[in-house]
């Protein structure tokens, strides 16, 4: 019986980081360039349960051997496996705001094995590190750098920091900025031909496993996109979607909880009701 309140528990789990996952998801379906997560629920393993005892000839110095009774397999419960963004792109939304820029996925680039990859923003954090975004909101600071809202800023194909003299700036869609009828800098547009393999940070900001940096898109034969200045990328989060899959993490939830209150109930019984002696 203990076997089912832990299986019963692992589906509680599961389904609690599920809802969590999910929460989020719908926090952020207007934030710009937000890739919804997806949950990958796994069972874990099967053990196979056996009946072992030994067995004699009733006589001295018997022989003896050892017998086997096969009893099935048992499920220890599920546990969820990772969570993963999924890459599709988002609808676009046109903002006119010359420093809002969005990665338009031509040709996603793709790995061996078929797995598909995707375009990024480069931008270094406070840690003087590469970091990558689909979140293309960008603004000029008072030092004329252009930057994200959270202040990193955004890199050149030099890796290092576009300064400009204010907003009045045009991007061409492989990303060369001109202003004043010069260019100034070129946009460096990263990518990977695994988008799976990315690990989120917050804020919008992904990172490689290895953290090692991502080779650049421009003049990449391996995939192709385009810029659209004054267009922002939505978040791909399909509300109607994630509010069913929500309401049925509920249920799984609530069905679990029931089983484990059944569980209560009858070792209740068995502990107050038949080991009581008359």
């Amino acid at each position: 019986m203990f076997k089912g309140f832990y299986t019963a528990t692992t589906g509680m789990l599961s389904q609690q980081r599920k809802t969590d996952m999910l929460t989020n998801n719908m926090a952020n379906a207007n934030t710009p360039g937000f890739k919804a997560d997806q949950a990958s629920l796994r069972a874990f393993p099967e053990m196979l349960l056996q009946q072992q005892q030994s067995s004699g000839v009733p006589v001295v110095e018997r022989p003896g051997w050892t017998d086997k009774r096969y009893i099935g397999s048992l499920n220890t419960g599920v546990y969820i496996q990772e969570t993963t963004p999924s890459f599709v792109q988002g609808a676009l939304k046109d903002t006119g705001r010359k420093t809002d820029i969005a990665i338009i996925d031509n040709v996603a680039p793709v790995d061996d094995n078929g797995n598909k990859g995707t375009f990024f923003f480069t931008v270094r954090d406070a840690n003087n590190e590469s970091r990558y975004t689909r979140n293309g909101n960008f603004t000029v600071d008072g030092s004329g750098f252009l930057t994200t809202n959270e202040g990193l800023y955004v890199m050149d194909a030099n890796n290092e920091p576009i300064q400009l003299q204010g907003t009045d700036f045009q991007i061409s869609p492989q990303g060369l900025i001109t202003e004043n009828g010069r260019v100034v800098a070129q946009l460096n547009v990263a990518m990977t031909v695994n988008a799976g393999l990315m690990m989120k940070e917050g804020s919008g900001l992904y990172r490689t496993e290895d953290d090692n940096p991502l080779p650049s898109a421009l003049g990449n034969p391996d995939g192709s996109f385009n810029l659209q200045q004054g267009m922002l990328e939505r978040s791909n989060v399909d509300a109607t979607q994630t509010m069913t899959e929500l309401l049925s993490a509920y249920r799984a939830f609530e069905a679990n909880q029931k089983i484990i209150q059944a569980y209560d109930r009858s070792m209740e019984k068995a502990a107050n009701e038949i080991g009581r002696l008359r």
